[in-house]
């Protein structure tokens, strides 16, 4: 089992930054790829951006590219999303997942369906 527990959600106003933080715990000696989805009120979830277990690897939706970043501090288990620019239509719940992977796997993963683990999602809320 994995448990994944994010913080960093808030209020923010258009044009302003926000970083969210997902810490994963319970399994040692694993190699998790990470992402972050986001479900908006009345919409589906929604992919946000991925990250490989090495950090070599990202990959954005088109609608966050350029004014979003992820990025991982292994030796803490942790990914981050660093959001700027933020827009009125970036409020959602923000949720992190993890996909167990191989050491030597590099991929980025966009589908809801290839991560295993949730963690219980951040509200962001950005204002006009």
């Amino acid at each position: 089992q994995v448990q994944l527990v994010e913080s960093g959600g808030g209020l923010a106003q258009a044009g302003g930054s926000l970083r969210l933080s997902c810490a994963a715990s319970g399994r040692s000696r694993s190699a998790y790829a990470m992402g972050w989805f986001r479900r908006a009120p009345g919409k589906e979830r929604e992919f946000v951006a991925a990250i490989s277990w090495s950090g070599g690897n990202t990959y954005y939706a088109d609608s966050v590219k350029g004014r979003f970043t992820i990025s991982r501090d292994n030796a803490k288990n942790t990914v981050y999303l660093q959001m700027n620019s933020l827009k009125p239509e970036d409020t959602a719940v923000y949720y992190c997942a993890v996909n167990v992977v191989n050491f030597s796997d590099n991929y980025v993963y966009t589908a809801p369906r290839e991560y295993t683990y949730w963690g219980q999602g951040t509200q962001v809320t950005v204002s006009s």
